[in-house]
């Protein structure tokens, strides 16, 4: 096994490294690796990845394969230290099927002759833990990966003082012009060079993605009038027809409407889930261009404070998709017997039940307990405001489902799912919040939390169910992050979806 020595970037005033054995399986050519001694953090930053199996069936988890970081002075984007190594799963022969070495190159032979995450879990959580955490799509796979390695082998995962997911920063702040964003586009869109998902490479690509997107709205900043996006595509339309022919390679203009500076949020946050909210995402507008001077200095401002915070997939939310990770195509019906004269359905996303989130959505209506259930005891729901994208999803599961019920003969009237409200007719949904009753007590089974304006999350408990408790939360204009499932019904001649609201986040005023 090959030793290494330690990281030629490593400052002499940082703490003395300790040299880690890299991997016998690893590649060739690789960097010099550094593991910092244990401690509560560092001002660093941890920009990292994971590489995993890709799952064969439902049910199936991620197996983890590789992981890579950089630790990154915040202030000179310099690196302190780095750190990769490939991971055995238990199992290399089933995790490790074909389609997952399509994706990412890395073989059973590979993983076979690699450490177990065992064997490398003190040198992960001595990078991560009190550090801020940074990478793309981190906050939805790759946090949820290494806390589920953590767990597999008995131990508590590292716990990051803030995170920085930079697939919401730049989709808010550079805007789509790099198509779905993902990394191997915007590598594509800088002439980067192509993805190789391997863990330490995407790490430095994502640096590099960063500065370069950094650069750019810096420069759009300095010339506001100049260096706009709509000026350059303008001016090279107008040469293009001048001269008989139209560029392919230009993006189109957006819409001239102005931005909603009220929409925007900051993407570093802590460990709570990032969700940006819906609004216009141009960053090329005169009066927005100051965003590239805030996305610089967000990489000075990431140290805070995440004592009582936790993110969505350690919550148990993990699995709740917002609208623009839901493909309709993969959208379907699912039924299955429930006793010998019944059945159950329910509304399946590639094998497995369809669970949605959405941040920021506007209460239309507070609680309401005009419906009961079967034992008098109000049902208890809100109405919010929905975007464009989650209205598509609903919409297209609420056909769906209306199609269905048709087929199978049912007599029942179909209830629609969205409805419009007011002048501008937006769409609306009803959120339900259910209860459970024991022989002590009701309580509700909706996750109910409230979000302050520093940004930490206090789940909150009630005293008794009833709506006093709830009028003062959900008043009409505050915002909400919701995360619920919708479920099929057919009960007293009505039929329709309704929304279970698992878990609703309401913003403090």
């Amino acid at each position: 096994m090959a030793s290494t020595s330690a990281s030629p970037s490593a400052s002499a005033t940082e703490p003395a490294a300790a040299t880690a054995p890299a991997p016998a399986s690893a590649p060739e050519g690789d960097p010099p690796v550094t593991v910092l001694p244990a401690g509560e953090g560092g001002p660093e930053i941890a920009f990292f990845d994971v590489e995993t199996s890709v799952p064969q069936r439902a049910g199936q988890g991620y197996a983890l394969l590789e992981f890579g970081a950089i630790l990154v002075c915040p202030r000179r984007l310099v690196e302190v230290a780095s750190y990769a190594t490939l991971v055995r799963p238990a199992d290399p022969v089933s995790a490790v099927s074909a389609a997952s070495v399509r994706c990412n190159g890395i073989t059973r032979d590979a993983v076979s002759g690699a450490p177990p995450f065992r064997d490398v879990a003190d040198a992960v959580y001595n990078l991560l833990n009190g550090r801020v955490w940074a990478g793309h799509n981190i906050v939805r796979f790759d946090s949820a990966r290494i806390r589920e390695a953590f767990t597999e082998i008995g131990r508590s995962p590292p716990q990051p003082k803030g995170m920085i997911d930079t697939l919401p920063l730049l989709t808010q702040r550079f805007g789509r012009r790099a198509g779905d964003m993902k990394m191997a586009s915007l590598a594509n869109y800088f002439g980067l060079g192509k993805q190789r998902h391997r863990s330490l490479d995407d790490v430095k690509m994502n640096l590099e993605v960063l500065k370069y997107c950094a650069t750019v709205l810096f420069l759009e900043a300095s010339l506001p009038e100049v260096l706009t996006v709509e000026n350059l595509v303008e001016r090279a339309t107008t040469r293009s027809r001048a001269n008989g022919t139209a560029s392919p390679d230009l993006p189109k203009p957006e819409a001239n409407s102005p931005p909603d500076s009220s929409k925007r949020q900051r993407i570093v946050s802590p460990v709570d889930c990032v969700m940006p909210e819906e609004g216009n995402q141009r960053t090329s507008d005169p009066s927005t261009n100051r965003e590239s001077v805030e996305l610089v200095s967000h990489i000075e401002e990431m140290k805070l404070d995440t004592t009582t915070h936790m993110d969505a997939s350690s919550s148990g939310y993990s699995g709740f998709l917002e609208p623009d990770d839901v493909s309709i195509e993969c959208i379907e019906i699912s039924v299955a017997p429930l006793h010998e004269f019944g059945r159950r359905s329910s509304i399946q996303h590639r094998d497995c039940p369809l669970q949605l989130c959405c941040a920021g959505l506007k209460v239309q209506f507070g609680v309401s307990t005009k419906f009961l259930d079967n034992a008098g005891r109000p049902k208890m729901s809100i109405v919010v405001e929905i975007p464009e994208s989650l209205s598509k999803v609903l919409e297209f599961c609420d056909d769906l489902a209306r199609k269905l019920s048709q087929e199978s003969g049912s007599s029942s009237e179909w209830r629609p799912l969205i409805k419009k409200y007011g002048y501008v007719n937006r769409p609306t949904v009803r959120l339900n919040i259910p209860t459970i009753a024991n022989s002590d007590a009701t309580a509700y089974s909706t996750d109910i939390c409230k979000k302050k304006p520093s940004g930490s999350i206090q789940k909150l408990d009630f005293s008794n169910v009833a709506t006093t408790e709830l009028d003062s939360l959900f008043v009409k204009g505050n915002k909400v992050d919701a995360f619920f499932s919708p479920e099929l019904y057919d009960y007293q001649q009505n039929a329709g979806i309704r929304l279970v609201a698992k878990r609703l986040v309401v913003h403090s005023n």
